[in-house]
């Protein structure tokens, strides 16, 4: 198993730059949390998930995201029925551990997986952070990631640039599109794999992108249209413009490729599964046994 699942709101910092990630000394220490809350949420729902965080209002630092800023960072890459007239969606960020990488929990997020998040994240320069994001109920997530970021920048004193939210949330639109088409597990990882070869590839122009896309999906035998190659590597142009380290970003995500690979291969998940095979065995035998006994008596 490779990877997860889901959801939050909007944001916004600009702080001009060529597209750039300029950090100012991070300053959050392990265990800081900042809170994102959508400002369309009732009063009721507010409460609601401040406990559902474990959180208490004026103990933590709280961050407001509105639609209008849904609209700023997404509108260009989904329709308004997609983003929506209300930013509900909700994170609680915190700082971990240097080299703990990127760690995504969802709550009510169906459309968005945590993988998708986590990719995103990585790529905005996101670094070592623990994020919960829920909802007062089911929502695609699709605009959750400018919340986030605009969390992150407070928690640590950092400034994201505008063009970097830019390519963050467009990478978010696009890969919870193409996870329609072809899975979001899938598109999830190739994602992920492409990223990890133009890492591990001298880059000098588009064609080399272009080249990258198509193998890296024929491995994973899926076809995508030329469409979606000519918007992936779209996409993977820009990174690319932005100077991303891209090293740093797959230590991010392999973080929480080992926390996922961990949990699966742990003692505990391996002896439920067990039993799982066993219960569904014996289900099968039961209903062989049935069908034996039938045709005897009917013989």
């Amino acid at each position: 198993m490779k990877w997860w699942q889901q959801t939050l709101a909007a944001g916004v910092v600009t702080l001009g730059a060529l597209g750039v990630s300029q950090q100012v000394s991070a300053d959050a220490a392990t265990g800081d949390v900042t809170v994102t809350l959508g400002q369309d949420l009732s009063s009721e729902q507010r409460s609601s998930l401040l406990e559902e965080m474990e959180v208490t209002e004026g103990e933590v630092p709280v961050v407001e995201v509105t639609n209008e800023e849904e609209y700023q960072y997404l509108g260009d890459y989904l329709s308004s029925s997609e983003i929506g007239s209300r930013a509900l969606s909700s994170a609680k960020i915190t700082a971990a551990e240097d080299g703990e990488g990127i760690d995504i929990e969802t709550n009510k997020i169906d459309t968005v997986t945590e993988g998708m998040y986590a990719n995103a994240l990585a790529t905005a320069g996101v670094e070592d952070a623990e994020v919960y994001v829920t909802a007062p109920f089911n929502v695609s997530g699709t605009a959750a990631l400018t919340g986030i970021l605009k969390a992150y920048e407070q928690q640590n004193n950092v400034s994201i640039s505008e063009d970097q939210k830019q390519v963050a949330n467009e990478e978010i639109a696009k890969t919870s599109e193409l996870g329609e088409d072809i899975g979001k597990e899938e598109a999830t990882t190739l994602i992920t794999e492409i990223k990890q070869e133009i890492n591990n590839t001298e880059i000098n122009n588009t064609e080399d992108i272009r080249i990258i896309v198509q193998n890296v999906s024929s491995d994973m035998n899926i076809e995508l249209s030329e469409q979606q190659q000519d918007e992936l590597v779209s996409l993977f142009d820009r990174m690319q413009n932005l100077n991303i380290d891209w090293s740093q970003m797959e230590n991010q995500l392999n973080k929480a490729t080992e926390n996922i690979d961990s949990f699966m291969n742990s003692e505990d998940t391996q002896n439920f599964l067990s039993r799982i095979v066993a219960f569904l065995e014996q289900m099968l035998d039961s209903v062989q046994g049935w069908f034996n006994s039938d045709s005897g008596e009917s013989a």
